[in-house]
């Protein structure tokens, strides 16, 4: 008899991609797993052709509503990965057997506020498997899921100017400002980068992005705003390598198994949100000013320096940046 398993993680581009190696071990390792995920509309995509999802639900509708459209379905058990109010209202409603992750939300803190180093040394996909440890399932060491069609990659190839046949791809939007690159350090990046570049981010990196591409533009294009997450995604599986900020492209570049070098500001990686790849070996280095003593200044970020000196971006090693960019290309 199949088992109906609901598995919970509403936003956001990176933790949904983050939390994708468990519905594929329940299809694996859970006796007749049938999986169903709950998302919001404007994340659909990224659990689009898994072949490990049964059904994906939508949060289309008021949180009571919905709930009470899947309690009729009859799951037997709730997987909670975003441990929110909104998740307690589902596990009240439906009123079933669940189990959710630890957010470690003391630990940050006190990382954040105190600067201790607490924090546990287990990456976030380690905390999401043990929500399901007591079900006999593991962390099968896959690595992150990504599920594009061979279409989409080759629709999107087939846009790329013949200066593009050989890439880079550098996603230079974040959530917050204190998580993105300064302007100025990417224009002198790419200046000491002598090969095609193309820029990655949503409608509102675009103008940064024109501003950036028209400096170089025999070499820099952009498609910031003007593809969607899944064409980006195509884009990050036919680029060599790629450049990334700590955002959702770096998590679904890693589920890609793609090489990244990565630029850590006010986040560290010791949160547990660091490129993964599992047992698979795949080039990345993660850039960041340790040592520093205002960071980390919060577990996500913020419109503008608390201190007004972004010191945790504007002092990173500019010159091994420059020489880490010529070994992956030259790989």
């Amino acid at each position: 008899m199949q088992k109906k398993i609901l598995v919970i993680r509403f936003s956001s581009i990176g933790d949904i991609v983050l939390c994708s190696p468990i519905p594929r071990a329940l299809k694996q390792q859970y006796p007749n797993a049938e999986v169903h995920f709950l998302t919001k509309p404007g994340y659909q995509s990224l659990l689009e052709n898994n072949p490990f999802i049964d059904c994906i639900h939508l949060l289309d509708k008021h949180p009571i509503l919905k709930a009470l459209e899947l309690k009729k379905i009859g799951f037997d058990l709730l997987i909670d990965l975003h441990v929110n109010t909104r998740t307690l209202l589902f596990k009240s409603i439906l009123d079933l057997p669940s189990c959710s992750f630890s957010k470690i939300n003391l630990e940050k803190w006190i990382a954040v506020n105190l600067k201790l180093p607490i924090l546990p040394s287990l990456h976030i996909i380690e905390r999401n498997f043990k929500a399901v440890e007591h079900l006999g399932v593991y962390n099968d060491s896959k690595g992150l899921d990504f599920h594009l069609l061979d279409a989409e990659i080759e629709a999107v190839k087939s846009n790329l100017p013949s200066s593009h046949q050989q890439f880079i791809a550098w996603a230079i939007g974040a959530q917050h400002t204190t998580k993105k690159l300064p302007v100025a350090q990417i224009i002198s990046l790419i200046q000491h980068a002598d090969f095609p570049i193309v820029l990655l981010g949503g409608k509102e990196d675009a103008e940064i992005a024109n501003q950036i591409a028209n400096q170089f533009p025999k070499r820099v294009i952009h498609y910031c705003g003007k593809y969607s997450i899944r064409e980006s995604a195509a884009l990050l599986a036919l680029s060599k390598f790629v450049l990334s900020n700590d955002t959702g492209l770096m998590h679904i570049a890693a589920a890609l198994k793609k090489p990244i070098l990565s630029f850590w500001g006010n986040t560290i990686p010791a949160l547990g949100m660091s490129p993964y790849y599992g047992k698979h070996v795949v080039s990345h280095v993660m850039m960041e000013v340790k040592d520093l003593p205002c960071r980390p200044c919060s577990k996500i970020g913020f419109d503008t320096c608390p201190k007004q000196h972004f010191n945790c971006m504007k002092l990173l090693d500019m010159e091994q940046i420059y020489s880490n960019l010529n070994q992956f290309w030259q790989a």
